[in-house]
């Protein structure tokens, strides 16, 4: 790499970091009661959680704001490497349909515990959408096997996305118990559910997730070049299939257990990544679109809460508002080829 490309990283690693620094500060001073930023400071560092600035900012703001980056960087990296494996810059988790698997078995699941009493913790949420992910993300490999052309391809994964998210509006708006007709809040999508609790869960797994990735950067970066030659490099291409498609149903799973479905975030943010950047290298790209979608999700979701205050916009349509232009840019400006 290049002095000038070195510069551009660097540019490009400042501008995401006082992005997402300035939208944190946002996300805590404003809205339905502002908060000034004397106020903040004191809520933040005094250690008096007493007052009512400050049990705003501890109880309700500051959780959102880290469910919101740090879920919204999950899934900009599970979007990359779901476009690493198919090569192609329009698959991502919410069009694969694995996202509305996800929904669908942590829906089926909570529905059941909560039936009979049975309280279902962080984990129980996470392990329930993972399963459906990866039951989602099988039916895609499947069609993969057996269409040719990634169009097909992705038309199918649209197809199983909204069976699964047909499945479960069926169930959710039918369901008798109050405690059950309120998923329906979170089956729209949305940050404000995630406490404490649930984001230490959440951190511990797209910690883990973000690990493995560190791993799988430089194989990464010899599959793009085509499986012969990742092979030739020693990669070993089904393990590395395999990791690649887990890890990505982990991230994806652990938004939708948390917040629901939150649409085209992993399709766009790694294409508006690879513009600022001017590469596709892995070791760039993932801190890259942790970062963006960060970012990205801490911008939704102020605009969610606060554009139309009091009432409260479900996060996956301010997404899709910013996300889908971004989509239609890239197929645009590919001119219709198939591959990344």
């Amino acid at each position: 790499m290049t002095v000038r490309d070195d510069n551009r990283i660097a540019r490009g690693f400042l501008l995401l970091a006082v992005l997402t620094l300035g939208l944190a500060c946002l996300n805590l001073t404003v809205g339905s009661t502002r908060i000034g930023g004397a106020a903040l400071l004191r809520a933040l560092f005094s250690g008096d959680k007493t007052g009512s600035a400050a049990r705003i900012v501890w109880d309700i703001r500051l959780p959102r704001l880290l469910a919101a980056a740090l879920l919204g960087g999950a899934l900009s990296v599970s979007g990359f490497l779901l476009q690493t494996f198919f090569a192609n810059p329009i698959a991502g988790p919410f069009v694969l349909g694995v996202s509305s698997g996800a929904k669908l078995t942590v829906a089926l699941t909570m529905i059941f515990c909560l039936g009979r009493g049975i309280v279902l913790n962080s984990w129980g949420m996470v392990a329930a959408a993972f399963m459906g992910a990866l039951l989602s993300m099988s039916f895609v490999l499947l069609a993969a096997g057996r269409v040719k052309g990634m169009a097909r391809l992705i038309v199918c994964g649209v197809m199983i996305g909204y069976i699964c998210s047909a499945i479960t509006d069926f169930v959710v708006t039918f369901a008798d118990d109050s405690n059950i007709v309120n998923l329906h809040h979170w089956s729209m999508g949305s940050f404000a559910g995630v406490g404490w609790g649930a984001l230490g869960t959440a951190a511990v797994t797209v910690c883990a997730a973000l690990a493995c990735c560190v791993f799988l950067a430089k194989p990464m970066g010899a599959y793009r070049l085509g499986e012969a030659c990742a092979a030739g490099m020693g990669v070993n291409i089904r393990r590395f299939r395999l990791a690649l498609i887990g890890i990505s149903s982990l991230l994806s799973a652990c938004v939708t257990a948390f917040a629901g479905p939150v649409s085209f975030v992993g399709i766009a943010v790694p294409q508006l990544m690879k513009r600022l950047f001017g590469t596709a290298r892995p070791q760039i790209m993932l801190p890259a679109c942790f970062l963006g979608g960060a970012a990205f999700c801490l911008g939704c979701d102020l605009i969610a809460r606060t554009l139309f205050a009091p009432t409260e916009l479900a996060i996956g349509s301010v997404t899709a508002v910013f996300g889908a232009p971004v989509v239609i840019w890239t197929l645009l400006h590919r001119g219709g080829r198939d591959s990344a």
